[in-house]
């Protein structure tokens, strides 16, 4: 035999082999209900990071203006970035997975 043909083989007992499909997964038992409340903690406390983001640079801008100075808006972009990506991070995440 081959290499081509010793390849040939090795492929089709791959192909015939069944692959076990995780699913969704599921959580070891007892610690599912943790691990949500600890990831909603996570999602709290990164929404309250994006409104004291967006308020910081709201101020940050305005005494800019008062001042004279020029504003850059580029950061006022970054924190909506953010929020946009925090606020989508389950429905991107369900896509990638």
């Amino acid at each position: 035999m081959t290499l081509i043909d010793h390849l040939d083989h090795l492929q089709a007992a791959l192909a015939a082999a069944p692959v076990p499909d995780p699913g969704g997964g599921e959580a070891p038992p007892g610690v599912g209900d943790k691990i949500l409340t600890i990831l909603k903690w996570i999602a709290y406390l990164a929404t309250a990071a994006c409104v004291g983001g967006v308020l910081y640079t709201a101020a940050k801008m305005a005494l800019a203006h008062r001042r004279g100075d020029d504003t850059n808006i580029s950061q006022l972009g970054w924190v909506f970035a953010a929020c946009m990506l925090i606020g989508s991070a389950s429905a991107v995440v369900g896509a990638l997975i």
